[in-house]
């Protein structure tokens, strides 16, 4: 027996709706594949783009949204709906940019890197990488115990020029003892963030964007200033790691894909390091969270 439901009067049957599925599928060429393929990977290119951003949730939803108005409006007969529907659906369209505006900026500067990939640049060697992984937590754990505050920004696949400029240029072999220097209160560079590329510190009093997503701000301790948005906001614009040393607490946290992770201690500092660049590191962030996912939940702690 039918499962039959009406709509103001209109009756509408799950047998009615398997048979215009049927029907669907009937009248479907390779022309029809290849239309739909393009329109899933237009859509699947826009949630890659937007991945580890706050728009993500955002976009699913009106994603989510309009294809079950569209799939309600085809099914019902609704006059009056369907003409609301081509009345909005323009103004939609044009908000869109507006509310997407800082989304669609980034992606068009991933594109404009693409090239960026091809580069030709000196690739650092394992040795090299532990040595400076072994540099960096060494050096954060002396800041910690003394409560200087520190800011340093690892670049990773998207390159950190714009940001490298607004500081002082070094092109410094990465030790402990330079990073303490370099971070020592009331000393020229201790003001900003230090950037470390190739295994090579490249900047220091670097000058980093300011993240508005609002996670510091509901943190119940609140004892985060600008350092942790700083490390915040370089993480949502790019995919660089960003570690803080608290000036205040000297408390170590790191920050990577808008999402930051707080009271560490130095040898788990290392260890996430070394999560980062194993071999499969064109998926380090995947791997950082399926290796330490209790240190994700503790995030708004």
């Amino acid at each position: 027996m039918a499962f039959r439901t009406s709509f103001n009067g209109s009756h509408f049957s799950v047998n009615d709706f398997l048979l215009e599925l049927l029907f669907i599928f009937q009248r479907l060429d390779w022309l029809g594949v290849l239309d739909i393929s393009l329109v899933t990977l237009i859509f699947f290119g826009l949630l890659y783009l937007v991945r580890d951003t706050q728009a993500t949730l955002l976009l699913r939803g009106v994603i989510f949204i309009a294809v079950f108005i569209a799939l309600f409006a085809n099914l019902v007969e609704l006059p009056a709906f369907s003409w609301l529907l081509r009345t909005v659906l323009p103004a939609i369209i044009f908000a869109i940019p507006v509310i997407f505006a800082p989304e669609i900026r980034r992606a068009l500067e991933r594109i404009g890197r693409a090239g960026t990939f091809f580069r030709v640049s000196r690739q650092p060697t394992n040795a090299e990488t532990q040595k400076t992984i072994q540099a960096i937590a060494t050096a954060v754990g002396r800041l910690a115990a003394h409560q200087h505050g520190a800011l340093i920004v690892i670049e990773r696949f998207d390159p950190l020029d714009e940001y490298i400029h607004s500081g002082v240029l070094l092109h410094s072999a990465v030790t402990p003892e330079l990073l303490i220097q370099i971070f020592y209160p009331n000393t020229p560079l201790h003001d900003g963030a230090v950037v470390i590329s190739e295994n090579r510190i490249v900047a220091a009093a670097c000058v980093m964007p300011l993240s508005s997503s609002g996670i510091l701000a509901r943190a119940p301790e609140r004892k985060m200033g600008l350092r942790h948005r700083a490390a915040l906001g370089i993480s949502e614009v790019t995919d660089a790691i960003a570690i803080v040393v608290s000036e205040e607490t000297g408390s170590i946290s790191i920050a990577h894909a808008g999402r930051i992770i707080r009271r560490i201690d130095a040898q788990r500092l290392e260890n996430i390091l070394h999560a980062f660049y194993q071999p499969e590191e064109a998926t380090a962030g995947n791997f950082f969270q399926r290796h330490f996912p209790h240190l994700f939940r503790s995030k708004d702690e």
